[in-house]
């Protein structure tokens, strides 16, 4: 096992890792910008090293200042949490030549499932069904139209190096395929650097639905049962919970089937995602594969007694997966809402600022993974997350009751928040009913 892991990371997933790190008696050093000098993260640790300015690309997002920290602090690994560098190919290469373990699966990985359009043609190819659309990026707007006219209005287009929503444009009719792709195409190149762009049927109001898989290097990989995660706004989670309500045990078993099949065609190591699509008669397709760690990984371990964190550590360091396929068994049901600084009276728009007060929920079933405290504050330059709070039970009844005094009895105040819209969320019939699709919060379901 490592005696020293780099975080290359804050927030709430910093303090996770820090965790994890400390039961397994590894030395865990945190990293920070200039906003961050004062944050909990960087008290927790066992030593912190300054890496920067605070924008993202002077400092966290700064590959080679991120090695130096770990070389000059001792480290022998760095965990990249999610976000930031955690799905950068190159710079798990580059952790590689400088002699560090990346936790996380190999640069090839990365590659292979970060270039969207590769990863429908190897998913394809093992088996997994896809989203019908274009096999290869589409040269301009007059390919993608007749790319869409192919399979039929309306489309969706994706930016084929990126994710978490950003560069896509739904597109209704032919008409609007060349502003849609230049607005789409821009989008891409500045939050990725490539501009390419790919064409997908656009499904009417499917559940998102992803399967938790892991591996390691002696040729075992399994599935930690699946997630609901159709609440969301601009392709972004706000409530995830496991195990997905309403799915028939036979769609269960045909996506976890998928998404094993998915990971073994690629080799994969460490804990990743499959992401699917999953229509109201049942059929699925393949939406994407997040190579890291989820946000929501929390309401896996709730379910399932098992701590991924400590499992990414020990699999990276080179030992067995440190449970047996058949201790992986799903008991009750969690809930995992996301509290972000956010205005959700203003389309959800960032809400930084110092903050002056925290009371957090307790009790029974209640699990809180908070990135900032009293004092804290959200800085303007990153996501706005502010902790994530976890509610589980015997029952999804029971895990949604203790999830709705937890966020009665939560207090943030400084910033506005979406406790309350989360709130909406939790307490409507169509959330109590399991009666979820990933179109919900654009089209008014939860306003107050």
């Amino acid at each position: 096992m490592f005696g020293a892991v780099l975080i290359a990371n804050r927030g709430e997933i910093a303090r996770r890792i820090i965790r994890a790190c400390r039961a397994l008696g590894i030395r865990a050093i945190a990293v920070y910008s200039e906003a961050d000098a004062k944050a909990a993260h960087v008290a927790e640790a066992d030593e912190a090293v300054p890496i920067g300015a605070a924008p993202a690309k002077e400092s966290y997002l700064d590959g080679p200042r991120i090695i130096q920290a770990a070389l000059v602090s001792g480290a022998e690994a760095i965990h990249p949490g999610y976000g930031f560098l955690s799905e950068d190919s190159r710079f798990a290469e580059a952790c590689a030549a400088a002699g560090l373990t990346f936790v996380g699966p190999s640069p090839e990985a990365i590659r292979r499932m970060g270039d969207k359009t590769e990863a429908r043609r190897l998913m394809t190819a093992a088996g997994v069904p896809v989203v019908p659309g274009s096999a290869e990026p589409v040269k301009d707007a007059t390919e993608a139209e007749r790319v869409a006219r192919e399979i039929g209005f309306p489309v969706i287009l994706k930016a084929a190096h990126g994710g978490g929503g950003i560069g896509m444009a739904r597109v209704a009719e032919p008409g609007a395929v060349a502003a849609a792709f230049a607005t789409a195409e821009r989008r891409a190149q500045a939050a990725f650097g490539r501009g390419a762009i790919y064409v997908e049927r656009y499904l009417e109001q499917p559940r998102h639905v992803e399967v938790q898989v892991f591996g390691d290097t002696h040729g075992t990989l399994v599935h930690l049962h699946e997630r609901e995660c159709s609440i969301q706004r601009r392709h972004q989670k706000l409530v995830e919970e496991s195990p997905a309500p309403n799915l028939s045990s036979a769609t269960k078993a045909g996506l976890t089937a998928a998404a094993v099949k998915g990971a073994r065609a690629i080799d994969y190591v460490n804990a990743g995602t499959l992401e699917f699509l999953v229509e109201p008669a049942g059929r699925f397709y393949f939406l994407e594969m997040n190579t890291r760690l989820q946000v929501e990984h929390a309401v896996t371990e709730e379910v399932t007694g098992l701590d991924l964190v400590a499992a990414q550590l020990r699999v990276a360091a080179g030992e067995p997966l440190p449970w047996p396929p058949e201790q992986i068994r799903v008991r009750g049901a969690a809930v995992e809402c996301r509290v972000y600084a956010e205005d959700p009276a203003r389309n959800f728009l960032p809400s930084p600022g110092p903050i002056t007060a925290v009371e957090w929920p307790e009790g029974p079933g209640i699990r809180i993974e908070a990135g900032v405290a009293a004092g804290g504050e959200v800085p303007v330059h990153y996501d706005p997350l502010i902790a994530k709070i976890i509610a589980s039970g015997r029952t999804r009844d029971e895990a949604v009751a203790r999830m709705t005094r937890a966020l009665e009895a939560c207090r943030i105040e400084g910033v506005k928040t979406t406790l309350p819209f989360l709130a909406r969320v939790i307490g409507s019939e169509a959330f109590r009913a399991g009666a979820v699709h990933t179109q919900m919060v654009e089209q008014g379901a939860f306003h107050a």
